[in-house]
């Protein structure tokens, strides 16, 4: 606006009263306008402005009332159109201040100009802007322990972007959090600018990465029950350690503290402890900015066990009674929240043979915490009909979408039913590639659609480990493997390993495919290599090569059926191996000795054989946790035919059984029942290489091979036995097991009490042996049988007989275990006491094992 400045003049009339006081009185008014001129000339007096080249010109005293011409200057990219359709005003529209003002804002936050300006003239609008410069070329300096392709796929910045301030800033930001995702904590990222010509810019990130910060310790605060040790295995955050070098989850992840906040509460909740809470979970970083102190600070209340169990429904179709008998939950059990859920989905299920697809059953939990019981009342009423109109998938970034997909129980156009959602998410948990899965819905385009979003958080799927360990049964123990559960993001297993002990080495390469042909059916395919070292045992060492072909699908929701085809050559060797063609000359003619006959059974199965077997194996689990089960039930049945070709022929069947009782808290009663039985068929006997071998870890208090059938030389006068000699293997064997597992007071170490009973046997009578092996006695010859020289009275004065012994006879063994988990991994020591044994067994009163992994 322009303004002149405005001299006020003063008066001076002075009224002739007394014209003696004339000059006073001029004198007085001279004196005060000389005040006033003063007062006047120290006020600014705005200056008539006159507009320069390049800016805009001042705004007229009057405002335009019509917007006649718009003009655009300083746009070097940009065009001139493209600046106009951000504005709220054209020519021709009246001219208002707030749409100016809007325009403005508008055009600053397309984020294409530093700095606009718009003065009106007098209706030629002219609009003034200075563009953002382009981004030339985005360099990173000092990232060594993130490629650069990890930080560029998230950051914003790339070249021919446009360059903004703020954005820059946001950048920095998410690299400082990338850093803090891999434990650098103390990572500092500096942004720098080099201007080039054209208005464009190289943007450089300096990044000085710092040390990893790791986990020094994990501490529980609050924790009455249960050992830190023990909680420290349910949460994913591990502490560092030396010879975890390969390890991920050892280092800070406010994301990951969480999911063990989760992680905790599910332990506790399962475990009767109804009122658990995770009260807090801090982090502290040590000065040196290396290592965090994390500290979880609990309330673990009281344990709880379930009281009054009821259903209630207005349904007519529905019978209160019949549902509460399908419910697994016991009054007088310890609380277990897990079994809500279980409930849940077996009363949808009855509910739905119904006829109520919509039902929406509602679990009343009451806590009655005088007489620390739960009582659950589940309302079964009709649901609101509404449908999934749209499934959504976000934050997968190497995993694929149809792999999560086809783990959700609801595809678009189903019901909407939360129970089946709650159980996609866990099916998605379970496949073990997120760290962390959210699924939430939205009203879709009508009430009755839903739109279903599900977020998931990738964490590694990629494992590369190197074990090591010593066992009183295996010696050296070394064990490498490479595993891949996600390949190329379609949730592929692949796996290598190669293992390695005293009596035992290994490689095995598998792939499996859980969709095989984009159904529920898990494909695989298996190649090994694997050599078994029986010479002290049974006098040989048998090799296995090969590969299997497996397919496995579900039957129900607790059982599975997998089958199976292996075609293997195998191959035996033993330390008289070269005596085979002689021995096979003599069989041919005739003359085979009953010394030599255990021998040439070997040589007959010597030279490599092949073996085409089709199998399958039924598993029904209904165990509260696959991995330290309190409570169910698990069993495998398994039969495999070998025949379909080859040369073997044979059919073998295997069960085992497993049930789990939790006594108190930490006090777990399991029992175990397995048998497997072998024959052959087609008038073939079952090998050496395909017997059970039972001892050592399969049953405690016995070497490998350490019960069973057996050749011994006894005393041909006295039937003691003298020497034990090789074990021989059965065809059937049985075993039984009761234990139980109980902390000993002590942190990092838990024990257990066993007892354990079986037996091995039922050789075919080809390979059984009893024939005169030494004698000094006139009229006995090496090679007669042994009853005929014991039973006929006979004076002998030097007798020694080879037997071998088959009969079925029960071994039992009281033991106790120690468990420690200890620095450098688990260690197991094991201590029996027969209850019944025989002399020719192969006794191991203490055995450990202990292995790590780094």
């Amino acid at each position: 606006m322009l303004s002149l400045a405005r001299h006020r003049q003063t008066d001076l009339n002075p009224v002739p009263l007394f014209r003696g006081l004339q000059a006073v009185l001029v004198a007085f008014v001279l004196l005060i306008g000389f005040s006033a001129y003063a007062q006047e000339a120290q006020t600014p007096i705005p200056q008539t402005q006159t507009p320069q080249a390049g800016n805009p010109a001042p705004e007229a005293v009057q405002a335009p009332t019509v917007i006649k011409s718009i003009q655009v200057s300083g746009n070097q990219r940009v065009e001139a159109n493209t600046v106009a359709s951000y504005l709220l005003f054209a020519p021709g529209d009246p001219y208002s201040e707030s749409r100016i003002d809007t325009s403005l804002k508008t055009l600053y936050a397309t984020g294409l100009f530093a700095d606009v300006a718009i003065d009106p003239r007098d209706g030629n609008v002219l609009i003034q802007v200075i563009e953002n410069p382009i981004i030339n070329r985005v360099i990173f300096e000092g990232n060594k322990s993130l490629k650069t392709d990890k930080i560029t796929d998230e950051i914003e910045a790339e070249p021919r972007s446009i360059f903004t301030r703020s954005d820059i800033q946001e950048d920095v930001q998410r690299i400082i959090e990338l850093y803090r995702q891999s434990g650098r904590f103390a990572a500092t990222v500096s942004p720098k600018v080099v201007q080039q010509p054209q208005n464009r810019v190289d943007l450089i990130f300096e990044i000085a990465e710092g040390p990893v910060t790791g986990v020094k310790r994990i501490n529980f605060i609050g924790n009455a029950e249960y050992a830190d040790r023990e909680l420290r295995k349910q949460i994913v955050t591990a502490e560092s350690r030396w010879y975890k070098f390969f390890s991920s989850n050892d280092n800070y992840d406010p994301g990951r503290l969480e999911y063990d906040r989760e992680q905790l509460r599910t332990y506790y909740t399962n475990r009767g402890f109804a009122d658990f809470r995770v009260v807090s979970a801090v982090a502290e970083l040590t000065p040196d900015q290396e290592d965090f102190y994390i500290t979880f600070t609990m309330d673990e209340g009281e344990e709880y066990r379930w009281g009054d169990i009821s259903v209630e429904t207005q349904l007519d179709e529905l019978d209160p009674e019949f549902l509460e008998r399908l419910i697994r939950i016991q009054t007088g059990e310890i609380y277990n929240a897990s079994q809500v859920e279980t409930a849940i989905d077996t009363l949808n299920f009855a509910a739905g043979t119904t006829g109520y697809a919509f039902v929406d059953i509602q679990p009343d939990i009451r806590r009655n915490r005088d007489t620390k019981t739960v009582d659950l009342v589940f309302n079964v009423v009709e649901g609101p009909r509404v449908y999934i109109e749209r499934i959504d998938i976000v934050g997968n970034t190497t995993t694929l979408d149809y792999v999560i997909r086809r783990e959700m129980e609801l595809v678009e156009g189903d019901a909407f039913n939360r129970i089946l959602l709650d159980r996609s998410r866990n099916r998605v948990r379970a496949l073990r590639f997120f760290e962390e899965v959210e699924i939430t819905e939205t009203q879709g385009s009508s009430p009755d659609r839903a739109v279903v979003e599900v977020k998931v958080k990738e964490q590694p799927t990629g494992e590369l480990s190197f074990s090591a360990g010593f066992s009183s049964a295996d010696a050296f123990l070394v064990d490498m493997s490479i595993t891949q559960r996600n390949l190329r993001g379609r949730g592929q297993l692949l796996r290598f390993v190669i293992r390695a002990s005293s009596n035992r080495r290994e490689i095995d390469l598998r792939f499996t495919e859980p969709r095989f042909l984009g159904r529920n059916l898990a494909a695989g395919v298996q190649l090994f290599d694997v050599t078994i070292d029986f010479l002290e045992e049974a006098g040989f060492r048998q090799s296995r090569t090969g590969g299997q072909l497996s397919l496995a699908f579900p039957l129900t929701e607790n059982t599975s059926l997998s089958t199976r085809y292996s075609l293997r050559q195998e191959d035996i060797e033993f330390p008289q191996q070269n005596q085979c063609a002689a021995l096979n000359a003599t069989s041919q003619a005739g003359g085979a000795r009953p010394q030599d006959l255990q021998l040439l059974s070997l040589c007959e199965q010597s030279g490599g054989r092949i073996s085409s077997i089709v199998g399958y194996t039924f598993s029904w689990d209904r165990r509260n946790d696959p991995i330290t089960p309190t409570g169910g039930f698990d069993v495998n049945f398994s039969q495999d035919v070998a025949g379909v070709g080859g040369d073997v022929k044979y059919l073998r069947t295997d069960v085992r059984a497993n049930a789990y009782k939790g006594l108190y808290k930490n006090v777990i009663a399991s029992a175990t029942l397995a048998g497997g039985y072998i024959r052959g068929w087609g008038g073939d006997d079952v090998t050496i290489n395909d017997r059970y071998f039972k001892g050592n870890f399969d049953f405690r208090g016995y070497d490998n091979a350490g019960i069973g059938p057996r050749l011994v030389q006894v005393d041909g006068e006295t039937g003691q036995v003298t020497q034990r000699l090789n074990a021989l293997g059965g065809n059937a064997f049985g075993l039984a097991s009761a234990e139980v597992s109980f902390p000993v007071g002590v942190p990092n170490l838990l024990g257990s009490l066993f007892l354990e009973a079986g037996t091995v046997g039922l050789l075919d009578d080809s390979f059984k042996s009893d024939f005169v092996s030494a004698s000094n006695t006139p009229g006995v010859e090496v090679g007669d049988a042994c009853g005929a020289v014991t039973d006929d009275g006979n004076d002998a004065t030097f007798v020694t007989c080879q037997r071998s012994i088959d009969d079925l006879s029960i071994r039992a063994m009281l033991g106790a275990s120690i468990f420690w988990e200890s620095p450098f991994g688990p260690i197991r020591f094991d201590f029996t006491k027969p209850l019944r044994q025989f002399d020719y067994d192969d006794r191991k009163s203490f055995q450990f094992t202990t292995r790590t992994r780094f």
